[in-house]
């Protein structure tokens, strides 16, 4: 065992098991662990795992006893650093599974109606996410080492247990409160059952005190189930003492001191003499266990083990709190029969001398603390709870608030008089918000660090009802680093803010808003189509657009983009709008200046490049989504040709499918239907097809001029006749091959010319040029603006390039007469092809025609018209 082990084993030696911790700012988990580090230095941990600590940010609740008696303190636990633990990529699935799930119950109960039985499964999804993740670390576990919770577990715990408070407490709000009617004063009565159930009926604010009360108890229910402890062998009280006072002298195990000499309960108080060692273990223990049954609100079962110990008179102290009603008081009964009254005629003196037993020093303080928690003394249990959990100090707090107010309503009603209570138990009456001032400001550190976890904040203002202060304080977790919000929070953060809509709760819409995108933004990471949909159709149009492109983003793959999208159309999200942006994101996108020049040397594509073809893809899916392809398209491709990076540019157009024009056409029916943007996109779609085609062709020709001509064969010495022949064959042969060149050759290259001349000779307007369309052309837009200005701009580009080709073609094949008809396309004014040309280019050309004039000249052809003419 290394260092790290040994330690850990020594630290969790007096560490109890509990499911309560919370992530907490760095600064309240570096003064807690200042406050104990003198433990953390006696067993070996150095600085790099108290900043692992800070970095976890947990602490557990001590819940067993110390050999003391006592309920042992808090110990800083190192889940996180544990060598069992879940591992990452568990809990990443785990988080997954819940997102999942979360959705599937969102999606089944979509009405407001249904709002609480959602709830309910959310809840049995984080009971089955726990349960499966207690099983899955149980299995790791080696023999001899203690469970220890991950910060996860801890946070699904926390979370499932704000989720019953909240079902618990707008339950109420919302239809209790609702068809609770205007009720009317009630009279003077002697049942103090009727007084407080008509109060109860009457008073929303004390009804959500004991809602909040039971939920305590049952969170501590749940988190503490009751262990088998053995006390004695027999349901006898202090038997040991008993042993002693009978066999004096005989006992194998006698006390060391004198111990009292009557077994009444009054007798250690009133012969001032301790019972056995042995009972008084016992005995402490046992009031521990007491205290313990009445914290998780079972009184009956803290009865029930005082009778066992063979300590009924105790039993009955826990009795005397219960309200007393006589229901024979007020029935109309004719027969002799008497229904039993419940409760104590007399409870008014079992408080005041049960007070005067919580204030007493003789008694041990878990005995006080039971007392109290049963007559309103809240020191009696704060003296036991400080060094226990936030939520042990809340309940002792709201105990006494609802005892004081039940107690003043039944003075005020009741018919009988009553003995006084002292003026501090009248003086505690406190507000829920005083309550909690109290709790951020108390002397314990533990308690008041714990005050500012996430999750006692969320349930202090879910007690409180103020959701727009929740709110605010969300915003600034979001914001900050002080709390960092890990994807379960956010999880559930989203689906609390969009319970609070479904319920038509006010709070600030904005700032929702961006719960909901933070969550979306973890979701995207897990690359779940419906998830990310789902949640990105609840914002706002805008915000819904950049975050859905967000996650186009990250998708590839023909199938997966397919599904993206159909997930988004069946959530109601703007497809249209969302694919044509994503595209445009793309198209945006710029390469380093250096990377742009070397593209465009090399011919090769940068990753930039290649995803904003790729991108284009997202306008293939739908049929009515083509005209904007043809749109996007065209304006990558000049994009490329501007770059002069023709594969690219070739690339692009092979994205669009070949059923694209026809489809279009379908859409609309007739071309005078067709929308200006589709028709001009047509247009220009065309346009660039002949170009690349010509281009190609070009491409092709120069392959076959240069590279395709048969090598003649090399001059041999032939000395014999086999050699001539060989010789001659080979010749033959050469000759053969080169008139099958020179034929393919003609041809290509008319076919070549045809494909250039196809670009300068453009039908209508020409190529690059719109024509008139059927509908007005917006010349406001900017981006018709901007697209007028690159048609220009490659026309000037492009065409003196063409011009270019078309004349180097005919030289090469020696067609020096129809570069003449060249000189007569490009000055003809129906197309006015001249105007394209800078005065440089266009004398450079022209002087390369001269060229070709003079050639036919010193051929004694015509040097102006050429023969091409007259055929």
């Amino acid at each position: 065992m290394n260092k790290l082990e040994r330690s850990l084993q020594l630290l969790d030696e007096p560490t109890v098991q509990s499911n309560r911790g919370l992530l907490r700012s760095k600064e309240s988990v570096r003064y807690l662990q200042q406050q104990q580090q003198h433990q953390l230095g006696s067993s070996g941990l150095g600085d790099s795992m108290l900043d692992s600590l800070q970095d976890v940010g947990m602490f557990r609740t001590g819940g067993d006893l110390d050999r003391n008696g006592s309920l042992s303190g808090s110990q800083i636990s190192l889940n996180a650093g544990s060598t069992v633990s879940y591992s990452n990529a568990n809990l990443r699935e785990a988080s997954k599974q819940l997102c999942e799930q979360f959705l599937d119950v969102l999606q089944r109960y979509n009405n407001a109606a249904e709002v609480f039985e959602a709830i309910d499964e959310l809840i049995k999804s984080l009971d089955g996410t726990l349960q499966q993740m207690n099983v899955a670390t149980k299995q790791l576990l080696p023999a001899g080492r203690q469970r220890h919770l991950h910060a996860e577990e801890m946070w699904l715990s926390a979370e499932r247990e704000t989720w019953m408070l909240m079902s618990c407490l707008y339950r109420d709000r919302m239809i209790t409160q609702k068809q609770d009617n205007e009720m009317e004063d009630l009279p003077l009565v002697h049942s103090e059952q009727t007084i407080i159930t008509h109060l109860y009926m009457g008073n929303g604010n004390l009804r959500e005190y004991q809602i909040v009360v039971d939920w305590l108890e049952k969170m501590a229910l749940q988190q503490n189930e009751a262990k088998s402890d053995h006390y004695m062998s027999r349901t006898v009280a202090w038997e040991n003492t008993l042993h002693q006072l009978l066999e004096v002298g005989q006992t194998a195990f006698g006390s060391g001191r004198a111990v009292v000499k009557s077994l009444d309960p009054d007798a250690p108080i009133r012969e001032k003499r301790p019972l056995h060692d042995l009972d008084m273990e016992d005995q402490t223990r046992l009031s521990v266990r007491v205290f313990q049954e009445i914290r998780r609100g079972q009184v009956k079962e803290a009865q029930a083990r005082c009778e066992h110990c063979g300590q009924a008179w105790k039993a009955a102290v826990l009795e005397g709190w219960r309200l007393h009603h006589d229901p024979n008081y007020d029935a109309e009964s004719t027969t002799l029969m008497r229904d039993p009254i419940e409760g104590n005629p007399r409870r008014d003196l079992w408080k005041k001398f049960a007070w005067q037993m919580a204030e007493s020093r003789a008694l041990d303080p878990y005995t006080k603390a039971t007392i109290g928690a049963l007559c309103g003394h809240l020191d009696s249990m704060v003296e036991v709870l400080s060094e226990h959990s936030w939520y042990d100090m809340l309940w002792a707090y709201l105990k006494v608030q609802i005892d004081i107010r039940v107690e003043s309503e039944i003075r005020s009603h009741c018919i009988k008089s009553y003995l006084p209570m002292p003026d501090r138990y009248w003086n505690g009456k406190m507000s829920l918000e005083q309550i909690f001032d109290e709790l951020e400001a108390h002397k314990s550190a533990r308690i008041s660090f714990a005050a500012k976890d996430v999750d006692k904040v969320i349930q202090k203002y879910i007690m409180l009802d103020d959701m727009p202060e929740l709110m605010r304080i969300v915003d600034g977790w979001l914001e900050g680093t002080e709390v960092v919000l890990l994807p379960q929070m956010l999880r559930f953060l989203t689906h609390f803010v969009m319970f609070l809509r479904q319920i038509g709760k006010t709070f600030q819409e904005d700032i929702g808003d961006r719960v909901i995108k933070r969550y979306v933004e973890y979701l995207i990471t897990l690359g779940q189509p419906n998830l990310v949909a789902y949640y990105t159709a609840a914002l706002p149009p805008a915000m819904a657009l950049l975050l859905y492109s967000q996650f186009l983003e990250t998708v590839s793959g023909t199938e997966q983009r397919k599904q993206a999208l159909e997930q988004a159309y069946s959530f109601g999200l703007d497809v249209p709008t969302v694919t044509v942006y994503t595209v445009e994101r793309y198209r945006a996108l710029e390469p380093p200046s250096e990377d742009a020049t070397s593209t465009t040397a090399s011919g090769t594509l940068t990753e930039i490049d290649k995803l904003k073809i790729a991108a284009l893809e997202w306008l293939t899916f739908y049929p009515d989504q083509r005209g904007e392809l043809l749109w996007q398209t065209n304006a990558l491709i000049r994009y490329f040709l501007a770059r002069r990076s023709i594969e690219a540019a070739r690339q692009t157009f092979a994205v669009v499918p070949a059923d694209t024009i026809e489809l279009i056409f379908t859409h609309y029916g007739s071309k005078d239907d067709i929308p200006c943007k589709e028709e001009v996109s047509i247009r220009e779609y065309l346009c660039h097809q002949t170009y690349l085609g010509a281009i190609d062709g070009y491409a092709a020709w120069t392959q076959l001029f240069y590279n395709g001509k048969p090598k003649a064969p090399p001059a041999v010495k032939v000395t014999n006749f086999t050699e001539r022949v060989t010789s001659e064959h080979r010749e033959e042969t050469y000759r053969r091959e080169l008139a099958k060149w020179e034929a393919q050759v003609a041809s290509v290259t008319n076919q070549t010319r045809d494909l250039l001349y196809n670009v300068l000779l453009f039908p209508e307007a020409g190529w690059l040029v719109d024509t008139d369309t059927a509908q007005p052309v917006p010349d406001d837009d900017e981006d018709w603006q901007h697209r007028a200005v690159q048609l220009e701009n490659l026309r000037k580009l492009c065409i003196p390039e063409i011009v270019l080709l078309l004349h180097q073609l005919h030289t090469l094949t020696e067609r020096h007469s129809e570069n003449l008809l060249l000189a007569d396309v490009l000055s003809s004014e129906t197309r006015k092809l001249y105007t394209v040309f800078s005065k440089h280019k266009l004398a450079e050309t022209l002087t390369k025609i001269a060229e070709s004039s003079l050639t036919l000249m010193n051929n004694r052809q015509d040097p102006f018209v050429g023969e091409a003419v007259r055929k």
